[in-house]
């Protein structure tokens, strides 16, 4: 995806057996990144921080307005708009760190 930040998950799931194992890494699966660097990937445990991981990535495969697709003929296609509404997964997270913000923000 391309849109307002460069930056990009780098969250991995895997799952077999009805159990979802959820990584985080350093960097893109990229040989610039891989051959000549160390990164790294750690596991997440934590079922609220998977839980919170597993939403992004869902929104971001659910993206259809900065999301391209590459065909098996190596071909990169702009995804098109699936639903009523577009879906940015960029937008939809500033929106929702922005209402938690705004929560944390109200006195008691």
């Amino acid at each position: 995806m391309v849109g307002r930040f460069l930056e990009h998950s780098r969250i991995f799931a895997f799952e077999r057996n009805g159990e979802t194992k959820v990584y985080i890494g350093s960097a893109d699966l990229m040989p610039r990144n891989l051959d000549t660097r160390v990164e790294l990937v750690t596991p997440v445990d934590d079922p609220s921080l998977r839980d919170d991981l597993l939403d992004t990535l869902e929104r971001s495969l659910a993206d259809d307005t900065n999301s391209w697709d590459l065909g098996p003929d190596s071909v990169w296609t702009r995804r098109k708009q699936q639903g009523h509404e577009p879906r940015s997964v960029q937008r939809e997270l500033m929106l929702g760190h922005q209402a938690r913000a705004a929560e944390g923000t109200t006195a008691t």
